[in-house]
């Protein structure tokens, strides 16, 4: 059934995240804070590797790299793009009007970080990217269940600390799953190894913007960026017309 492993997905996201809650009471702020700290640099970890490995190969016992001038065009392209559409802001919009509904007078949240961060992660990574597609094209949902305990996991870990926005995310990751995968039948012709490799390229960067967002050290618009993910489709594509 085309579309099952995106529904499992989002499902594990919302048991995980309900997890994290429970624990979420008995954790320590202290705690909680170096918990996120430490999921930060792995993130941050996660990012960079997937990047390199993306870039970087070895030929003929050198190192060569391909796709950087790619990646810089896709992201000042894909940029634009984000910033003109609004993106985190219309993400940032339904995380304030879900916490509206929500949040308790007085009280201090973290509703909307919650809901960005969790977002994003669970968006951006290769896994899901690659994982909707094969969905959409073999009908094979595998990729999208290993993906599902892996972000069950990482839910887990982030509503313990971020709270209850995180499952909120599985909404976004409900549609933008599901939509690649739906695409993915249409598209099936313009896809290659490298495209993919491209297009996990500029996750992974996002990835590692991320884990920097969540140490403070820096406040990109990682929601912004997400069309950088796609200009390497829309490149193949011109491609293939001037062939």
């Amino acid at each position: 059934m085309i579309g099952i492993g995106t529904i499992v997905n989002a499902a594990t996201i919302l048991i995980g995240g309900l997890a994290g809650l429970i624990l979420k009471k008995y954790l320590p702020k202290r705690i909680a804070e170096t918990v996120m700290q430490g999921v930060g640099l792995a993130v941050i970890i996660i990012g960079i590797s997937g990047a390199l490995s993306s870039v970087f190969k070895i030929v003929d016992g050198g190192i060569s790299s391909d796709h950087i001038l790619l990646m810089i065009i896709s992201l000042v392209i894909g940029g634009l793009i984000g910033e003109l559409i609004g993106i985190e802001k219309r993400l940032d919009s339904f995380a304030v009007f879900c916490e509206s509904k929500l949040k308790k007078p007085g009280s201090e949240s973290t509703f909307t970080q919650g809901f960005v961060t969790a977002t994003l992660v669970f968006c951006v990574g290769s896994m899901a990217i690659v994982g909707s597609l094969e969905d959409g094209i073999n009908k094979n949902s595998d990729i999208l269940f290993a993906k599902s305990t892996l972000d069950a996991v990482t839910a887990m870990i982030f509503a313990s600390t971020l709270g209850i926005g995180v499952l909120f995310s599985a909404i976004p990751v409900g549609v933008y799953q599901g939509t690649i995968t739906i695409l993915a039948i249409s598209v099936a012709p313009y896809l290659s190894d490298t495209l993919i490799t491209q297009m996990s390229l500029i996750g992974s960067v996002l990835i590692m913007a991320i884990g920097l967002n969540m140490l403070h050290i820096s406040k990109i618009k990682t929601g912004n960026l997400l069309p950088a993910i796609f200009i390497p489709v829309l490149y193949q594509v011109i491609l293939g017309f001037l062939a």
